[in-house]
Formats: structure tokens, C-alpha cells, sequence
């Protein structure tokens, strides 16, 4: 059975978000070592909350400074190829958010232009049309006209095609008889 979305906001209970600390933790650890076990990465977690004296860590204080004493030993350029921080995160995903609003407007008025293009092959007018929409009008109406000219042709090859085997078919039919 799935699970529901969980609302990412503060937890206000106090007691609440302690529980919600434990568990989300115990579970961060245990990815920690599926991730290092399934995949033969070194990987480690720190966790530090707000009523913890120490941090707890995983696999083992050992095994942290082993980990990120490996890192720092990596060329800079390379320790910030895939590091983020929260504001180019937050950059990133509007960035893309605002791709696929683009994607999705352009698409949006390709399928109104389609639309004004059959009301006006049933008889209806395209006056309320601005100077840009009858352009893209124009253009989607010379799209399809390339598209239909295209069928016709591939149409127009197919029936030759089946003519020219017929044409063979009746020849052999005529050698053999």
C-alpha cells in the first residue's frame, strides 16, 4: 500500500516533531548503509538536532573522518561538481518549472490556434484575432497544407508501388500459364 504525501512544513508539536526526528533518522541511517551496501560506495551521515549533546553518526566516527578526509583530498573543482546549496537548488527547480510553463503555454495556444482554425472551417470568424494570432494562424494553416501535400505524395508512391507489383504479378502469371 502506498503512502500519503507527507506536508513539508514545521511541525509545531513539539513532541510530534521529536518523534518525527527519531524515525526520520533511524530511516536516513538505514539508506546510508543499504546505498554504501548495494552500491560498494563509501558514504557516511551526521546528523546533529537541536537537543542532542552529541551528533549521531553513521557508520562510525571512524569511518566519518575516513570518508570525509577522502573528500577533501579530491581536487576542489571536483568536490563542487554536483554540490549544491539551498538557494541554486531552489534556482534549479524554478528554472525548470518555468521551462515546462513554457512548454505547456506554447502548447496551449498551438491547440487554441488548432481550435480557431476548425470554427473557422465550420463557418466561424476569426475577427476578435490579434495581429500575432492570425500569424500563427497562417503558420499552423501552412503546416497542415505541408502535411497533407506529404500524405498525398507518400499515398500517390504506395499506389504506384502496388501497381508496379501487380504489373509483375500478371507477367508472371502469364509466363507461367
Amino acid at each position: 500500500m502506498a503512502r500519503k504525501k507527507v506536508n513539508l512544513a514545521y511541525i509545531a508539536n513539539a513532541s510530534a516533531r521529536k518523534a518525527t526526528l527519531k524515525k526520520r533518522k533511524k530511516g536516513l541511517m538505514k539508506k546510508a548503509n543499504e546505498l554504501s551496501t548495494l552500491c560498494d560506495v563509501d558514504a557516511c551521515a551526521i546528523i546533529s538536532g537541536p537537543h542532542d549533546f552529541h551528533p549521531d553518526v553513521w557508520p562510525s566516527d571512524s569511518g566519518v573522518k575516513h570518508v570525509i578526509a577522502r573528500f577533501k583530498k579530491m581536487p576542489e573543482l571536483q568536490q563542487h561538481t554536483k554540490m549544491v546549496n539551498q538557494e541554486s537548488f531552489i534556482r534549479q527547480r524554478i528554472n525548470k518549472a518555468e521551462e515546462l510553463l513554457k512548454k505547456q503555454l506554447k502548447e496551449n495556444h498551438h491547440k487554441d490556434m488548432t481550435h480557431v482554425m476548425y470554427q473557422c472551417l465550420n463557418g466561424g470568424g476569426f475577427q476578435y484575432l490579434n495581429m500575432v494570432d492570425l500569424m500563427d494562424l497562417d503558420g499552423l494553416l501552412k503546416q497542415n497544407l505541408k502535411d497533407i501535400e506529404r500524405r498525398i505524395e507518400i499515398l500517390k508512391k504506395d499506389r504506384s508501388d502496388m501497381t508496379t507489383i501487380n504489373e509483375i504479378g500478371r507477367e508472371q502469371n502469364g509466363l507461367n500459364d
